[in-house]
């Protein structure tokens, strides 16, 4: 049985070690913990559902920017069945993006839907 994160900041932390997680069963558990089993997640370079495809999506981003770490940045809000956090993604001190996202909730508390918004790209990687 799948035990919901309490507050917007816990889900947005613990979402984000997911994405930081670089042990594939480690990862996967971190990603049943906050996302629903049919969730989807959906930002200007990518388009995943399910486990399975985040998963593969972390591991490519992973492999992509070799060291990089998310970050919360700021404090994540929520009303209703929404909420809101941003991010940065940096790699030995250096940015790399940040972005915002906004989240949907599933009934159980989990993420349902994520829409991931970028907000700055070091222009290196465009």
């Amino acid at each position: 049985m799948v035990q919901a994160v309490s507050t917007p900041g816990e889900l947005a932390v613990r979402y984000l070690q997911a994405w930081n997680e670089s042990d594939p069963q480690r990862r996967r558990a971190l990603v049943a913990e906050v996302l629903s089993d049919d969730a989807s997640y959906v930002d200007p370079l990518a388009e995943v559902a399910g486990h399975e495809g985040l998963c593969a999506l972390i591991g490519g981003m992973q492999a992509k920017f070799a060291g990089a770490r998310f970050s919360l940045k700021g404090t994540p809000e929520g009303h209703h069945d929404r909420i809101r956090f941003s991010w940065t993604l940096a790699v030995d001190g250096k940015k790399l993006a940040e972005g915002t996202d906004v989240a949907l909730l599933a009934p159980d508390g989990r993420l349902e839907a994520v829409t991931g918004f970028l907000d700055y790209v070091d222009p290196g990687l465009a």
